[in-house]
């Protein structure tokens, strides 16, 4: 059998390979824990073998990603003073590995593909979870939540939030039409209805504020850029004094009511001041990544014990940047922070420089969502996660968006292109 390269390795024309390979991805990312080695190995099976069909092509220059893998180089180097080193060597291998794939995903994809390929990847996992999910009791505030096939309701909000994202770009920002306009909305409801079933607050009010955000963009992008920069300077600057009068003026206890949570955020603001004096204790390097959460030591188990997590495993201390400068230290801190708002703020200068910019559209937007949820959740910190695929997608783009688009090496192709037998 002979397959053109191009139906593999070219951004836009390997729909057929490439669609799949995102859908079947986030599958795995999803139930990894139910599925074990043989979806990571699927997951693998996707992305690395398109290395050996053209790697110059696939892997690029690696030089244009030092910064982006400055964070994992740090997971790794952390075996060195781990208070665990076997679990930091492996999970640290887990998370550079992730970043290894999803830069290929960066060279192979694009948005458009990304876009329709996340809604068939969210369709599934949701069908899934609601054929063989179950609801949960959460101790802490006596409520009974559907989590579906997943071990927690934000993880199901999350993918239930993405839906909507990619639902909303594949229909106004990509303007698909017919079949996949379809899906989208079929997508788009089965993810509205997941979202309320689960519960989940975080996910619910990231969801509405981030297709706010998608929505106003639509108004400011139908301005030249001078008018961009204008609107957007004085909206940020509008947003934050609405946010700093929320806080003052009790808005923030009035939302958190409607979802029956209070101030302290179902224990999560305790969670948060142990991390934080655990973090004191080695506060320039840290512990070593995913080396605090370990069976038979002492403050985890307490914290397990306090919080009835009889499983011992997967808690974490729900804010990315606590998690991160108890694992990795104020270093490690700085790196990831810089990291993601160099992300933001890169794609955010594209939308509005540019006179059409629908990938970053579609990127900062994705990009917002994963910085507010880093306050509760720590979706960027794992390996196998669609949230850290997400964030280093969004970096890959960002860092080869000033150089020749790959499309272009493929305009000048030849007739006679290699293909694989």
């Amino acid at each position: 059998m002979r397959i053109a390269k191009s139906a593999l390795i070219q951004p836009g024309g390997n729909v057929v390979y490439a669609v799949p390979a995102v859908a079947l991805s986030m599958f795995c990312f999803a139930y990894s824990i139910v599925f074990g080695q043989v979806s990571i190995l699927l997951y693998y099976a996707l992305w690395m073998p398109l290395i050996a069909v053209d790697y110059r092509r696939v892997l690029g220059n690696y030089n244009n990603y030092l910064w982006i893998l400055a964070f994992g180089v740090l997971t790794f180097l952390s075996v060195f003073w781990s208070a665990v080193p076997s679990v930091s060597m492996r999970a640290s291998i887990q998370y550079l590995s992730q970043i290894i794939c999803t830069l290929i995903a960066v060279r192979v994809l694009d948005a458009r593909t990304l876009t329709i390929g996340m809604i068939a990847g969210t369709g599934i996992v949701l069908i899934y979870s609601l054929l063989f999910g179950h609801y949960e009791l959460d101790v802490m505030d006596g409520t009974y939540s559907f989590v579906g096939a997943f071990a927690s309701k934000n993880q199901l909000g999350f993918y239930a939030s993405l839906g909507l994202i990619v639902c909303y770009a594949a229909v106004f920002i990509f303007g698909e039409r017919r079949l996949w306009m379809a899906a989208a909305g079929f997508v788009g409801l089965l993810s509205a209805y997941c979202l309320i079933v689960c519960q989940s607050a975080t996910s619910v009010l990231t969801a509405v504020v981030v297709l706010a955000l998608m929505v106003g963009l639509r108004v400011v992008l139908a301005l030249t850029p001078d008018q961009r920069k204008l609107l957007v300077v004085g909206g940020g600057v509008a947003v934050i004094v609405l946010v700093v009068a929320g806080v003052y003026l009790g808005a923030v206890d009035a939302v958190l009511g409607i979802f029956g949570k209070d101030s302290t955020l179902t224990g999560r603001t305790y969670l948060w001041q142990q991390g934080i004096e655990a973090a004191q204790d080695n506060p320039i390097f840290g512990i070593g990544y995913q080396a605090y959460w370990v069976q038979g030591f002492s403050e985890p188990e307490r914290l397990w014990k306090e919080f009835f997590i009889g499983s011992r495993s997967g808690f974490h201390f729900h804010n990315t940047y606590i998690e991160t400068t108890v694992e990795l230290g104020l270093v490690g801190l700085v790196i990831l922070a810089v990291t993601l708002l160099k992300i933001m703020w890169g794609h955010l200068r594209r939308l509005i420089e540019d006179i059409r910019n629908d990938e970053s559209y579609l990127l900062f937007s994705i990009s917002i969502l994963l910085a507010i949820r880093s306050f509760v959740e720590i979706d960027i910190l794992t390996p196998y996660n669609i949230g850290t695929f997400l964030f280093y997608f969004c970096a890959g783009k960002l860092a080869i968006a000033r150089l020749r688009p790959v499309a272009q090496g493929w305009a000048q192709t030849r007739p006679s292109e290699p293909v694989l037998h």
